[in-house]
């Protein structure tokens, strides 16, 4: 690993020291979260929303379905769309605490990004045609000064919103024209099977308590059925019924943990017809129980 790049991280991990003191550290760049770990953990579900991951110290894993994704100093992670994934910080400790930088994504300004640059030919182009929503890519020089030019402007008086869309635009610009850009690039061009694949997902996710037709699907996204069920997986490792599922049980276990609501009441309100039905598959995808999940993460444990 380039030696530069070593030393920026070094940097970083003694930038964002002070300004982490839990697993999840917000900050006053709405954008910009802080991570930090100090043992590694067992894998877990989470949903990833569109973002930029730089770790500054540590790894962690991410499976996506049959992939998996280890980032650390040398590789970041770019997630293009919400993907219902399991994680687990591998390499953390006391005296070394994982950390991990996390620049949350807004399509939108990626389209203007893009649309403003012009694509430079020798780069990778299209995704390839079984590349999934998510993918990690080379660190580079630019890439973690740029970060650490947005560290900096947490602690200065300089006009910080202004300033961090123009280094959020420079993050979007590095990544964009990297390897692992291809899927962004797709994800961010309106009219590509992707574009409409992200119409049908994004359907989904508005209408997850509804019953799930694929014909309605297809027509919403202008594609044909098969033709959407193939895009689908390739973009999010799953089927439809499969990322409807994931979101049902996501936001069932929000709904217990933050609004108190018991196991059959999430369930019922999340779209299941069934609570027998509903703790089976929670059980498959989280471990245990609702009763044991929720209780455990109200104590702080990890189930």
């Amino acid at each position: 690993m380039d030696k530069t790049i070593e030393s920026l991280c070094a940097e970083l991990v003694r930038k964002s020291t002070p300004l982490v003191g839990a697993v999840e550290n917000p900050t006053s760049i709405a954008a910009l979260t802080l991570y930090r770990h100090l043992e590694p953990t067992p894998p877990a579900p989470a949903q990833y929303l569109p973002s930029i991951a730089l770790v500054v110290q540590g790894s962690k894993r991410v499976h996506l379905g049959q992939h998996s994704f280890i980032y650390d100093r040398s590789r970041f992670l770019v997630t293009a769309i919400d993907l219902p994934v399991s994680s687990e910080v591998l390499d953390a400790s006391v005296a070394a605490p994982y950390m991990c930088l996390r620049l949350a994504l807004d399509i939108r300004l990626v389209r203007e990004v893009l649309a403003s640059t012009p694509l430079m030919t020798d780069m990778t182009g299209a995704a390839a045609p079984d590349t999934c929503g998510m993918g990690t890519g080379a660190v580079t020089v630019e890439l973690a000064a740029a970060f650490g030019r947005m560290l900096d402007l947490l602690g200065s008086h300089e006009p910080s919103a202004f300033l961090s869309d123009l280094l959020q635009r420079e993050i979007i610009y590095r990544v964009l024209h990297s390897a692992a850009g291809a899927r962004l690039r797709a994800i961010a061009t309106t009219g590509g099977d992707s574009d409409r694949t992200v119409r049908a997902l994004d359907w989904i996710r508005n209408h997850y308590t509804e019953p799930l037709r694929m014909e309605q699907l297809a027509q919403q996204a202008g594609m044909g059925v098969s033709t959407l069920h193939h895009h689908f997986r390739r973009l999010t490792s799953m089927s439809p019924l499969q990322f409807q599922k994931q979101l049902r049980l996501h936001e069932a276990r929000r709904r217990m943990l933050i609004d108190g609501l018991d196991a059959a009441s999430a369930a019922f309100d999340v779209g299941y017809e069934s609570a027998s039905q509903f703790n089976r598959e929670y059980s498959r995808v989280f471990g245990c129980s609702p009763m044991r999940d929720i209780r455990a993460r109200r104590d702080g444990w990890r189930a």
